[in-house]
C-alpha cells in the first residue's frame, strides 16, 4: 500500500495541479447504466449481481431454453439487474447526468477507485484494478487534449519512467472504413485494427476477411497501417488517401476532419514542449465504441507491459442518459500496470514502507513514562514516532527498526532522564546527539522535518 500510495498520491498531486476536483462513483451500477457502451466483447466482461433474495424463484426456464440449450445472456438480464463497474468514465457521465444542476461546465474532475472485469488474469491483466481517471466535459477545446498530454508528461517524469505517447483519431478510423467502401463496418475495422500489436498484420486481415471485408478493402486499409515517417508526412499522406488517392478512388470527409483534428493537437503539443515523445499511430483504435475523436495510448518504453495509460474524446456519451451534446474527454492511468513497471524497474523510492521517522527504544517503565510526552509532542507536529511497546533486548528493538525502514533511534536511558535529555541516533549516518527534552524544534530538525513557521 505504501507503494500504491507513492502512485496514487503523485498523480492526485499533478491532477490538482491542472486544476480537477476529485469525485467518488458507487462499485455497482445498474446493468442498464453498463451495457452496451463497451461493444460487444465489453459487455461480455461484465460482472453481473444477481438481484436479492430468491431471484431464480419467479423464472420460468422453459422460456429461456433454445434448441442449442439455454440463453443465458437473456437470463442473467432477467435475475441481474446491476453490474460491476467496467471502467470510471461511464459513471462518470451518468454522475454528470444525474447532477448537472450543481456542478459548473466545463466540469473538470479525477476519479481513483476499482473496476472490475470478468477476464482471465495474466501479466498485466487483472479482474480488480485501479483506474486514476481525469476528464474534462462541457469543452470541445483541444486544449484540454493538450492538458492531458502535460499531465501524462509530467506524471511520468515524476515516477521516472520513460514512456511514449500515442495518438489517432477515432474519426480517421472512420475514413478508414469510407474509404475502404466498407462504413458500416467502422466497428468491426476498430475491432480488428485494435489488436494489431497482439496478433499481427495477417491475423488482423483474416479477421477482417471474417467480417465481410474484401480483399480490395483489406488493400486499402493495409496501405494505411504502414505508413510510416515524421508526423507531418503521415498526416500528409492521409490527406492524399482520404480525399480519393487510394486505390478504391473514394474519400472520406469525417477522416479529413480527423486529420484537421490531430494537426491542430500536434501544433499545441509542440508549442508546449512536451518532452515525452509524442507520435501519431494510425492503428491505435483502442476498443471502447464512445470514442468519437482524438484516442492516447501511453507505453512504457523501457518495461514490456501493455498500455500503462488511455483514454480519448467522447462526444455522444452523455446522450445516451439523456444529456445531449456534451463533449468530453479523459485519459485513464491503469495503477496496477504502473506498479508492475516501477517494481520492475526498481523506480520506487527507499524507505517508502517506514511507518515511522522515529522509534522510542524501551529502556524500561520509567523511561518510557519520561519519553511518552516526547513522543505525543513530537506527534502534533505531524511526526510519524513509535514507542517499542516491550522492554526487550536492543538488538531485537535495533532489528525492529531495520525491518520497519524506520531512519531514527532514540535510546533514552537513566543518564538521559536525569539530565531532562532525550537520545536520537540516525541509523543511516550514525550520527548521535542529544536534545533537551522540550527542545522538539531541534529533534525535529535532526530528523529532517520541517517545522511550523
Amino acid at each position: 500500500m505504501a507503494e500504491r500510495n507513492y502512485i496514487f498520491d503523485t498523480i492526485k498531486g499533478v491532477f490538482r495541479t491542472f486544476g480537477y476536483s476529485q469525485i467518488d462513483t458507487p462499485a455497482m451500477e445498474n446493468l442498464s447504466t453498463l451495457l452496451g457502451k463497451y461493444g460487444e466483447e465489453g459487455d461480455k466482461l461484465l460482472f453481473r449481481v444477481l438481484n436479492s433474495g430468491d431471484c431464480f424463484s419467479k423464472v420460468n426456464f422453459d422460456d429461456f431454453c433454445t434448441g442449442d440449450g439455454v440463453n443465458s445472456a437473456a437470463l442473467s438480464k432477467e435475475v441481474c439487474e446491476k453490474g460491476l463497474r467496467y471502467d470510471l468514465t461511464v459513471p462518470f457521465a451518468r454522475y454528470v447526468v444525474q447532477h448537472q444542476g450543481e456542478i459548473s461546465f466545463p466540469f473538470k474532475r479525477f476519479q481513483i477507485q476499482p473496476v472490475w472485469r470478468a477476464d482471465r488474469p495474466q501479466k498485466g491483466r487483472y479482474r480488480e484494478f485501479y483506474q486514476c481517471d481525469v476528464d474534462v466535459i462541457g469543452s470541445r477545446s483541444q486544449l484540454c487534449e493538450l492538458e492531458l498530454v502535460q499531465i501524462v508528461d509530467k506524471v511520468f517524469s515524476l515516477l521516472d519512467v520513460n514512456v511514449l505517447v500515442k495518438i489517432n483519431n477515432r474519426k480517421v478510423l472512420t475514413g478508414f472504413a469510407e474509404i475502404c467502401g466498407f462504413p458500416d463496418k467502422v466497428v468491426d475495422i476498430t475491432v480488428a485494427i485494435d489488436k494489431l500489436d497482439k496478433i499481427g498484420l495477417e491475423a488482423v486481415e483474416e479477421e477482417m476477411r471474417g467480417k465481410g471485408l474484401t480483399d480490395s478493402a483489406i488493400e486499402v486499409i493495409e496501405q494505411i497501417l504502414k505508413l510510416s515517417g515524421s508526423t507531418s508526412g503521415k498526416i500528409a499522406s492521409m490527406r492524399s488517401l482520404m480525399s480519393g488517392g487510394s486505390a478504391s478512388g473514394l474519400s472520406s470527409e469525417t477522416g479529413m476532419k480527423g486529420l484537421d483534428e490531430l494537426e491542430e493537437l500536434f501544433s499545441l503539443i509542440e508549442a508546449a514542449g512536451v518532452s515525452s515523445p509524442v507520435e501519431i499511430d494510425l492503428s491505435l483504435a483502442r476498443g471502447l465504441n464512445y470514442y468519437t475523436g482524438a484516442i492516447f495510448e501511453v507505453k512504457s518504453r523501457d518495461f514490456a507491459i501493455g498500455s500503462i495509460c488511455g483514454g480519448g474524446r467522447y462526444d455522444n456519451l452523455t446522450g445516451i442518459f439523456g444529456l445531449p451534446d456534451m463533449s468530453g474527454v479523459g485519459i485513464s492511468f491503469g495503477a496496477d500496470r504502473i506498479y508492475d513497471v516501477l517494481k520492475g524497474l526498481d523506480k520506487f523510492p527507499e524507505g517508502l514502507d517506514s511507518s515511522a521517522t522515529l522509534l522510542f527504544a524501551n529502556m524500561g517503565p520509567s523511561e518510557t513514562r519520561y519519553v511518552i510526552p516526547v513522543a505525543k509532542s513530537l506527534r502534533d507536529k505531524g511526526v510519524a514516532v513509535e514507542i517499542y511497546p516491550e522492554s526487550s533486548k536492543l538488538k531485537k528493538q535495533f532489528d525492529y527498526a531495520a525491518r520497519k525502514s524506520i531512519p531514527f533511534l532514540s535510546i533514552t536511558g537513566e543518564n538521559e532522564v536525569a539530565a531532562c535529555q532525550v537520545s536520537v541516533k540516525n541509523l543511516v549516518s550514525g550520527e548521535q546527539r542529544c536534545f533537551g527534552k522540550d527542545d522538539i524544534e531541534a529533534i525535529m530538525s535532526f530528523l529532517g522535518v520541517a517545522t511550523e513557521k
